[in-house]
């Protein structure tokens, strides 16, 4: 009866662990951009900074309120394949080319399927009012 028992609890466990318990990793970010370069390169308010994050980092900003945010490029969506997203040319939307799946750039949240999870986001400071600062 004990080894019924052990095997039907290791079998519940085994059956609750899926996919859904798979996140974009969390790995050490610490990067400094200026608003001067921001300015140059981006392209609708969105800038890709490369070898960053999981799969690169996406600094946005939103001019509805003079703020920046920056998000993991890795999909929410399958996050073990690192899919990278990228940027609409409305610069408010972000696609996940491998799935997709959507998500807002105004704060990261999914807006079509199969996307359930908000992009990984970043703490972005402004030092000076000239250098942004993006850490985890």
């Amino acid at each position: 009866m004990k080894k019924i028992a052990l095997l039907l609890l290791t079998l519940s466990v085994f059956a609750s662990c899926g996919k859904e318990s798979v996140y974009v990793p969390n790995v050490p970010v610490d990067l400094i951009k200026s608003v001067a370069e921001f300015k140059i390169y981006a392209v609708n308010n969105v800038l890709i900074v490369p070898n960053q994050g999981v799969a690169g980092i996406l600094i946005v900003y939103s001019p509805f309120n003079g703020s920046y945010m920056a998000y993991d490029r890795c999909s929410s969506v399958n996050p073990e394949n690192r899919c990278q997203v990228t940027p609409d040319e409305s610069g408010v939307s972000a696609t996940d080319p491998c799935t997709g799946a959507k998500f807002s750039l105004l704060d990261g949240s999914p807006v079509k399927a199969p996307a359930v999870r908000n992009l990984r986001s970043y703490n972005v400071s402004i030092q000076g009012g000239q250098i942004l600062h993006i850490t985890n």
